[in-house]
């Protein structure tokens, strides 16, 4: 295949595609907090990217070297994705139902009126890295549509799969941070159970089609 339009159009629409789970996720962590600060928004979305970027080129690899293993490992990509996501989203779910009695770190009080109205979940590294494999691992099975690219082609692909993802992600963090303010404290019970969802669909997705 010859560096093309097309090629660029068939990757930045497959990268859309792709990077909707990882959207939706965005919103989610911007409905948990709200008050995120630029620079963590770049960082999110730049984990995101780098997962979506790397998961086709994995696949790229097992594709050219170990096929039929990496055939018989793809079963198992639905499942991991649901258990990560199941797993995230529940725990957003209790930590907001059993927050209330947590002390303020600004304050160092159990319960503060200039604080109950503000409850927000930090979004921590660890977290996010899970995130981003969750909503990146169904992009390994990219390796079989760019089978055919060289090493120079599947990279570009993938690095514009990367681009359309952060710019997509980054949009998913402004529309949640707008809606996470009008949520407030219902936002980590709302954002859990999207997860979940999430996990849900890309399970059926994945077994059933």
């Amino acid at each position: 295949m010859n560096w093309s339009l097309l090629f660029f159009a068939n990757s930045v629409l497959l990268g859309a595609g792709l990077a909707m789970d990882a959207f939706s996720v965005s919103i989610v962590n911007a409905l948990s907090e709200p008050d995120m600060k630029c620079g963590k928004r770049f960082l999110t979305a730049g984990v995101y990217a780098l997962f979506q970027f790397a998961m086709p080129m994995i696949g790229w690899i097992c594709v050219h070297t170990i096929a039929q293993k990496f055939t018989a490992f793809q079963k198992f990509i639905p499942w991991i994705a649901l258990v990560l996501l199941l797993y995230i989203g529940i725990k957003m779910i209790w930590e907001s139902l059993h927050s209330d009695n947590k002390e303020c770190k600004a304050c160092k009080k159990t319960t503060c009126e200039n604080c109950a109205s503000r409850k927000t979940s930090r979004l921590a590294l660890g977290l996010l890295l899970l995130q981003g494999i969750a909503t990146s691992i169904d992009a390994l099975s990219v390796g079989f549509a760019t089978a055919e690219y060289g090493l120079a082609m599947a990279l570009a692909s993938s690095l514009i799969i990367a681009a359309v993802t952060f710019a997509i992600c980054m949009a998913g963090l402004l529309i949640g941070r707008a809606a996470g303010n009008r949520l407030s404290d219902r936002a980590q019970i709302f954002g859990g159970c999207i997860l979940i969802f999430i996990g849900i669909e890309i399970f059926v997705r994945g077994v059933f089609f």
